[in-house]
């Protein structure tokens, strides 16, 4: 059987859309349905019942997934064996990213790692939701907070501080807020992720710990664009100090409220199981642990 067939089988089951399992092969949707209909020909059977409004899979097609699903791993697995054992980083690398990070830092860094390597193929998945590994095919991923899932392999990249921080045109034309209780006064740009807005910052310092619950005339979720506003002279910003590394550095930001201290945050690099731990998710692992490192010392001297 065709490998490329078995794979949209599994991603047709899991998305329930023929339409959304063409889009992640990058194969039109007709291809897709030709795909299927050819595999249910194979098998005599049919996998799925389509209707105008659902794709449902069928009692046949549930017993053909797990068997399926079996085969692809294991193909999966005898892929990194052979490349573990070669210590060649080549192969097809899914690789999930935030936005800021994604667009701002890592993106270069994965470049320089592809004309040092390749052999190595990159799909670079941006955004601010968190992909599903299994749903998204994601061989690894890059994330802040803490782990959910304690079955999944995660590699520590780095402990990062919140910080808040504006431009300088903001605060010559609003005045810089030396305390954080002062932030009520102030126009904080706010992040929306799928747990909620984040508009109650935290902070400390020798006397005591302070919850400011602020507001502002702009949210986003997605975190690039808050960021972007923030250069822009639009408002104060509370944000990792690896997100806004770069504008610290060449002062595009300025830190605020240098004596307190903030919850900190560690950088993860997550596979979703230890067959993905192969020699390109090692080489990939040192790359980013040493670039966070570095930009982390440099923007904590400005």
């Amino acid at each position: 059987m065709n490998l490329t067939d078995l794979n949209l089988f599994v991603r047709t089951a899991d998305s329930g859309s023929i339409t959304a399992s063409a889009q992640q092969l990058d194969i039109t949707p007709a291809a897709a349905s030709a795909a299927l209909k050819r595999l249910e020909k194979q098998l005599d059977t049919q996998l799925f019942i389509r209707s105008t409004r659902q794709l449902r899979i069928t009692d046949e097609g549930e017993r053909f997934l797990l068997h399926c699903r079996q085969a692809l791993a294991s193909i999966d697995e005898g892929k990194a064996s052979i490349q573990q054992s070669q210590g060649k980083i080549a192969g097809q690398l899914r690789f999930s990213v935030s936005s800021d990070l994604g667009r701002n830092l890592v993106q270069p860094w994965l470049d320089e790692a592809m004309d040092e390597h390749p052999d190595l193929s990159l799909n670079l998945i941006v955004g601010d939701s968190v992909s599903d590994f299994y749903l998204d095919r994601v061989d690894v991923a890059m994330r802040y907070g803490e782990l959910e899932d304690s079955s999944m392999v995660a590699f520590e990249l780095a402990t990062v501080d919140r910080i808040v921080c504006a431009s300088p045109g903001y605060l010559a034309k609003q005045g810089e807020p030396q305390h954080p209780n002062e932030l009520r006064n102030h126009n904080c740009l706010l992040y929306r992720l799928d747990k909620g807005l984040y508009d109650t910052w935290e902070f400390r310092d020798d006397q005591g710990r302070y919850r400011v619950k602020v507001a502002g005339n702009r949210e986003s979720n997605d975190a690039e664009i808050v960021r972007r506003w923030a250069v822009a002279d639009k408002g104060v910003l509370f944000k990792s100090r690896l997100d806004v590394a770069m504008d610290l550095q060449h002062g595009r930001l300025v830190q605020l409220f240098k004596g307190f201290q903030t919850p900190p945050l560690k950088v993860w690099l997550i596979c979703p199981s230890r067959r993905q731990v192969t020699p390109a998710v090692l080489m990939l692992r040192d790359l980013l642990r040493q670039r966070c490192i570095e930009l982390l010392s440099n923007s904590r001297d400005n």
